[in-house]
Parts: structure tokens; C-alpha cells; sequence
């Protein structure tokens, strides 16, 4: 099922859509027996559970692989991205595993995901960002297991994408730094909120430039969520006579007033 013109535009204007459906919750269900057993902790005795987040490594079994390749995501990324113009993912990338905890989780700062490497390509605060998103397509959130409110879903500041694309345009090529970025996204303060809620299964589509952030585990159930990029087959084009393009890069002309 592709996505509606309805949809498209409300991606344009807000940074997001929730697929709904996007892989079976079977897949999920296998997906999340491999992550446990990596976790060291027991499903069904909550004593073992005695951290806010555990972070796992880069998966690439077949579950993850088949999660993030399914026909309606394909459409998706087609749609939004454009035919031909997008990686497929052959992995998931890192997995932070939310855990009910009375503990501050240390990770729930305001941010924005860098792309490319800085000065040093060890270290994810110098990572970068710039107003063409290079080395990013989108930013994704595959829910893994069902998130509701009190599961710590991630926070999303509603448009905040525009404020972005117009904090990055005077930096050009060179863009600026996670940490530099971050410093300067009170300017998204007086965005309205969402929450990446959902049944196992459910992916956010979100622009690159989403102001996002993480938030301590209220619930019962361990929260299981990938947030790998898509990467882009090509650079986004920004500067366009025709105004062709696709939706992201639409959207990030818009926020510059193009």
C-alpha cells in the first residue's frame, strides 16, 4: 500500500508519518527473542532488569533484514525519497533497551542524528549535520515491541525540522557538529509534542532534520526500538529551478522559503 498525497504532505509539514504495519509483529516477536538473549537479562523476572538502558550492537539476522526491507516500506521510501534515489538496509543498526527504571536514563537530551564525521569519526558528538543532510535520507524508528505512553516513546517536536533546516543553511557545507547543533534547538522550545507510540511492527518515517529525544521507562514491558537511518543513493538537491524533487528535499526548501 503506497502512501496518500494526505500523508505526503503531512510529512512535508509536520517531519513524520507512523506506518502502521510495516513488518508483521511475528517478525518482531523473532527479532526480540535474539535482542533478549543479548540483553543477559530474563524476560520474565524483572530483578535482572537492573539498568535504563541496555545498548546492543549492529543486528543484520533475518529478521531485522526482512523488517526493514518490506514491500510497504520500499513504497514508502520511494515515495518519500524517490525511486532509485535510496540504500536498502541490510541491518538495523544499535538498539537502546528501554527498561522500567526509577533512574534518570542519562541519554533523554533534545537532539538532532549527525550523519557524517567530524574531525574525529570515533567520537558521535563531533559527527555532523548539514542543510543538504548529507549522508542521511531519513530517519527511522522501528518499534520492535508495542510502545504506549508510559514506554518511553520517543519524544517528537512536531516541525521542528523547519527550525533546523534554517539553523544549518548559514553553516553550508561544513554544517555543524552534533553537540553544536544541540546547543542551539531551544529554538524548537514552542514546538507541539508527539509521542512514537504503537503495536510491534509500527515505523516512523521522520525527516533528517527532527528535533527528537529519549525519556525515562514509566511502564512495565521492556521497550524494544531501532532508529537506523536510510541512507541516499545521491546527494539531496536543494537548489532546483523546476521545484521538482522529492517531498524530504521539499520540505527543507520550504523551511528556507525556496
Amino acid at each position: 500500500m503506497e502512501l496518500s498525497t494526505a500523508q505526503v504532505e503531512r510529512f512535508v509539514e509536520d517531519g513524520f508519518i507512523r506506518v502502521d504495519g510495516a513488518f508483521s509483529s511475528a517478525l518482531a516477536a523473532e527479532a526480540r527473542d535474539i535482542l533478549w538473549r543479548d540483553t543477559g537479562c530474563a524476560p520474565d523476572d524483572p530483578a535482572t532488569w537492573t539498568r535504563p538502558v541496555v545498548r546492543l550492537g549492529e543486528y543484520a539476522q533475518e529478521p531485522f533484514r526482512l523488517a526493514a526491507n518490506s514491500p510497504r516500506l520500499h513504497a514508502a521510501f520511494d515515495r518519500l525519497v524517490g525511486p532509485g534515489c535510496w540504500l536498502p538496509r541490510m541491518s538495523l543498526g544499535s538498539f537502546p533497551v528501554r527498561f522500567p527504571s526509577n533512574e534518570v536514563p542519562g541519554d533523554d537530551g533534545w537532539h538532532v542524528d549527525a550523519s557524517f564525521p567530524g574531525a574525529d569519526p570515533s567520537s558521535f558528538f563531533d559527527w555532523r549535520v548539514n542543510v543538504a543532510s548529507r549522508g542521511r535520507a531519513l530517519l527511522m524508528l522501528f518499534l520492535f515491541s508495542d510502545v504506549g505512553e508510559d514506554d518511553a516513546p520517543t519524544r517528537i517536536r512536531v516541525g521542528s525540522h523547519r527550525q533546523v533546516a534554517r539553523l544549518l543553511e548559514p553553516e553550508g557545507e561544513a554544517g555543524l557538529s552534533f553537540m553544536e547543533l544541540a546547543k542551539k534547538l531551544d529554538a524548537t522550545d514552542g514546538c507541539p509534542l508527539a509521542f512514537a507510540t504503537g503495536e510491534a511492527g509500527t515505523v516512523y518515517l521522520c525527516h533528517p532534520f527532527l528535533v527528537h529525544a529519549a525519556q525515562p521507562h514509566r511502564g512495565t514491558r521492556p521497550k524494544f526500538m531501532a532508529q537506523p537511518p536510510l541512507f541516499p543513493k545521491q546527494p539531496f538537491q536543494l537548489h532546483r529551478e523546476d521545484g521538482a524533487g522529492s517531498p524530504v528535499e521539499r520540505a527543507t526548501r520550504l523551511a528556507l522559503g525556496r
